[in-house]
Formats: C-alpha cells, sequence, structure tokens
C-alpha cells in the first residue's frame, strides 16, 4: 500500500468533507426543484383547463355575436383572439421547457434506482475494522461503502460491466493501490469477489 503523509492526509479529509457538503447540498436542491416542479407541473395542468374553458368560451361568445356585430367588429374580435393565441404559444413553450428539466430529474432518479436494483462492479481498494465515518459517505457519487462482517469495505466506481471494473482496477495497482479487487454489488451488498482477471 502506498505511504500517505499526514498532512495529505488530513488534507484528503477536507475535500471528502467539502465533497460531502457539496453532495447534500446538491440534494437539497434536487428536493425543492422536485417539490416546484410538481407545483409548476399542477400549475400547468390548472392553465391548460383554464386555457380550454377560456378558448371554448371566446369561441362560443365570437360565433354568437358574429351573426350580431359588422364587419369591421368581426375584425377587432379576430385581431383580439390572435393576441390571446400568441400569449397562450408563448406560455406553452415554457411549459415545454420546464417538463425537459423534469425529464432531466426524472432520468436521475431512474439511473439511480437502476443502480440499486441491478448488479454494480466496484472496486475495493481498503477495509476497516472500525466504522470511520470521515472517509467516505452514502452522499460521495461513485463511492460505495458496505459492512462486510466484520469489516467496513470502501470501494470505488461503479461498473455495469466487469470489464470497465477491472480495468479501473489495473489502473489503480498501477497507482500503488496493489491490494485493490474487483467486487459484485446488489441492493448495496456485496455480491461476491470477482476473478481480476
Amino acid at each position: 500500500m502506498p505511504f500517505i503523509e499526514e498532512n495529505d492526509l488530513l488534507d484528503l479529509h477536507k475535500d471528502i468533507e467539502k465533497s460531502q457538503i457539496i453532495n447534500e447540498r446538491l440534494l437539497d436542491q434536487i428536493k425543492y426543484k422536485n417539490k416546484d416542479l410538481k407545483k409548476l407541473k399542477l400549475q400547468r395542468n390548472i392553465f391548460v383547463g383554464i386555457t380550454a374553458l377560456f378558448l371554448v368560451g371566446t369561441l362560443a361568445i365570437t360565433s354568437f355575436t358574429a351573426g350580431l356585430s359588422t364587419s369591421n367588429s368581426n375584425q377587432n374580435n379576430l385581431l383580439v383572439s390572435i393576441d390571446s393565441l400568441d400569449a397562450i404559444k408563448t406560455r406553452i413553450d415554457n411549459l415545454k421547457e420546464q417538463n425537459q428539466e423534469l425529464s432531466l430529474v426524472k432520468e436521475f432518479y431512474l439511473a439511480k434506482e437502476f443502480l440499486e436494483k441491478e448488479k454494480v462492479y466496484s472496486v475495493q481498494v481498503k477495509s476497516f475494522v472500525e466504522n470511520n465515518a470521515t472517509l467516505a459517505s452514502e452522499a460521495l457519487t461513485n463511492t460505495l461503502f458496505v459492512k462486510t462482517n466484520p469489516f467496513y469495505a470502501y470501494s470505488l466506481g461503479t461498473f455495469e460491466t466487469i470489464e470497465e471494473a477491472r480495468s479501473f482496477r489495473q489502473q489503480l495497482v498501477n497507482m500503488g493501490f496493489e491490494d485493490a479487487f474487483v467486487a459484485s454489488y446488489q441492493d448495496g451488498k456485496r455480491v461476491q469477489i470477482e476473478d481480476p482477471y
């Protein structure tokens, strides 16, 4: 195993803590964004309903008054309707953009659920007898912290294929982590230690 100076270790701990804080803030922002997006979706649905009623009402009034008014007043009503249609088109475009943002958030959660349900591969670099929560956090992305009795294992990377994990393991071995090995995980638990070749 490579030797790490105490100052470098402290700096590493500080960097990890900063990353944890940033990840927690990002998760909080996602939660707030989801709430906002749900509100916007509800507002959009209400707006669409009101707009539909408004259009039906406008068409009913326009058709009723068409027979009673002169051609000059019909042209004025038509201009008002065109202006309101432009406003509706602008609002629809804004709602489409908000819908795209909702799709991105949904894709993020679907990917997270996939990683939890499917078998993934990771490279374990260290294990400890005691739980040292300052080294890793579940808020860190692409890092696994798993209890494998009686040890706590730290793994880097989450890969869909064993070949990707083996390639990453070789890079870590070249960096000095000679004890690193590939393991498979599913539902947050280690399934087995994989053959490194």
